[in-house]
């Protein structure tokens, strides 16, 4: 009998991952226009070059012209023949007329755009009271409408077309609190609830909408933030290791590729996944099953994660009192 049920499970499973193949919609790059905002450096670099090698045209937008440039002439060598990209400086940030006339320059060079990747983002750390207010107008400014204007700019022609995908890099940071993030969880989180909303409304356009949730990267944005991150929040992000540019690129790529709407990397991103799912929309039946499967279990695992990182804070906070 015991067999039986597990025979039956097994066959269970097995005809719900078939029909997953069967069903699942993907996205193929070569020869598609790709646009990724942040492109002149970290993961979106990183992004652009494993997009080049299977055949991406690539339009990269960012600020600073002279890192754009070596982005450029680093990309170049990895193109296939007859694939092209292209550099345009811009503040996605300050004002959507900047905005708009960047993504018209973009047009009239390179066509419409395929795959929009908002990667531009930045993080500064510090206890609430001792952050800045004009940094989390600027996180705000930068991690989210840094986001949403490109992607305000795009969304139309798509609708159009009938066709396109939308890619949003959040953060762990993103699906939980973290002590000295007030600022930055607070944006990353809001890039999360957009990316939610916006893909029931574009899901009719055949327009996929997939958020990222990258762990701790080696990037110069990375190595900043760290002048200033508090040690409580050092020793709670340790925990998750240091990810290359590079393998989060090729996650990245991976899970568009599948049309996947949460993407994550490594193990404990794929376990935050999970249990931060909600009701975000499942990309398989498959990933349904495993995350309701793992979510209890899971749970448990986050509270006592919770109790840890509530331990770190309170020996922190007596050693700067007793400081």
């Amino acid at each position: 009998m015991f067999l039986e049920v597990l025979i039956g499970i097994a066959s269970f499973l097995t005809l719900i991952y078939a029909l997953d193949l069967f069903n699942r919609k993907s996205t193929n790059f070569n020869g598609k226009h790709t646009v990724i905002t942040g492109g002149s450096s970290g993961i979106g670099k990183a992004l652009a070059i494993e997009l080049a090698k299977v055949g991406a045209n690539i339009t990269l937008l960012a600020r600073n012209e002279e890192r754009l440039a070596k982005a450029k002439a680093e990309i170049e060598k990895h193109l296939l023949e007859g694939r092209k990209v292209q550099t345009f400086s811009v503040d996605l940030s300050s004002d959507i007329k900047q905005v708009e006339k960047a993504f018209d320059e973009v047009y009239s060079t390179f066509g419409p755009v395929d795959v929009l990747f908002n990667c531009a983002g930045y993080a500064t750390c510090g206890v609430f009271e001792e952050t800045n207010i004009e940094d989390f107008k600027n996180m705000m400014n930068t991690n989210y409408f840094g986001s949403v204007y490109p992607t305000y700019v795009t969304i139309k022609n798509m609708k159009q077309r009938k066709q396109g995908h939308i890619v949003f890099v959040s953060s762990m940071g993103g699906q939980l609190g973290i002590f000295g993030l007030t600022a930055y969880s607070a944006s990353k989180f809001a890039v999360r609830g957009f990316a939610e909303s916006l893909f029931m409304e574009v899901k009719p356009y055949n327009i996929g909408v997939s958020v990222v949730f990258p762990p701790d990267t080696d990037t110069p944005g990375f190595e900043n933030e760290n002048k200033l991150k508090p040690e409580e929040t050092k020793l709670i992000c340790s925990s998750g290791g240091l990810f290359s540019p590079e393998s989060v690129a090729k996650n990245i790529i991976s899970g568009v590729e599948s049309r996947k709407f949460l993407i994550s990397c490594g193990l404990d991103g794929w376990a935050l996944n999970a249990v931060t799912s909600g009701a975000a929309p499942p990309s398989s039946w498959m990933e349904l099953i495993t995350q309701v499967t793992v979510m209890g279990v899971l749970r448990i695992v986050m509270a006592f994660t919770s109790i840890s990182h509530d331990k770190i804070a309170k020996e922190g906070r007596t050693k700067r009192e007793g400081s």
